[in-house]
């Protein structure tokens, strides 16, 4: 059965596609420009954190293209190897925006918290939930669809609560990248080039999710009609 989601769902699919070859596109352009500076991610990294009191927080390179990443449990700014030995303005402002989770981390910033809170829920019940879907639509089962968009659901309000700590995150790096010096006024354009691109493929993510959720629940509506 057609439902009228289904192109936007293909829209938003496309979008995400486009924001990912996006992402690549601009990080690779930006890293051929070098900071004024001269300074590596690494050393930008270390920087911000120790300004900011987080002189525990480690900083590590890991391998991988675009894995940087902050891990809240260990309290650790993980760095892929290009952004973390790099001195582009491409490798100073993701390694930056990393360090803003750290910060969050810090000030208990509370959406930071609430993802951090819903993170064992959804990680249990996201697994199960295309199964509980997929039977309940194959085999007419109003009540093991309905349960799988309960726990669709706690996925999509996940994705839906990380946009404002990935925006928050590169407010941060930006305010402070330009204040510490890390970065010129002029470079600055590249530097909001760089995040918004990265922004991006969160806000696809949660619109294909949302979209998808929408649609599910159209059909558990239509079932129940019937």
């Amino acid at each position: 059965m057609y439902y009228p989601l289904d192109f936007l769902i293909i829209i938003a699919f496309i979008i995400s596609i486009w924001a990912q070859f996006r992402v690549k596109g601009t990080f690779a352009k930006w890293s051929d420009v070098p900071t004024m500076r001269g300074l590596s991610g690494s050393q930008a990294a270390r920087h911000m954190l120790d300004s900011n009191g987080l002189h525990d927080v480690p900083i590590e390179p890991v391998q991988g293209e675009l894995s940087d990443h902050y891990d809240p449990i260990n309290r650790i700014v993980r760095l892929s190897e290009k952004v973390y030995y790099g001195s582009s303005i491409s490798s100073v402002s993701v390694a930056c925006h990393e360090v803003g989770h750290a910060i969050q981390h810090k000030v208990h910033f509370p959406m930071l918290v609430l993802r951090h809170r819903m993170f064992p829920v959804v990680n249990l019940v996201s697994g199960a939930a295309p199964f509980l879907l997929i039977a309940g639509i194959l085999f007419n089962v109003t009540g093991l669809l309905g349960l799988g968009i309960v726990f669709f659901s706690a996925a999509v309000a996940f994705q839906l609560v990380t946009l404002p700590v990935e925006f928050n995150a590169s407010s941060r790096a930006r305010d402070i990248m330009i204040s510490e010096g890390y970065v010129t006024n002029e470079e600055e354009r590249g530097v909001a080039k760089v995040l918004n691109a990265a922004a991006l493929t969160y806000v696809a993510a949660a619109l294909i999710s949302f979209l998808q959720l929408l649609k599910f629940i159209m059909i558990f509506t239509n079932s129940n009609r019937q």
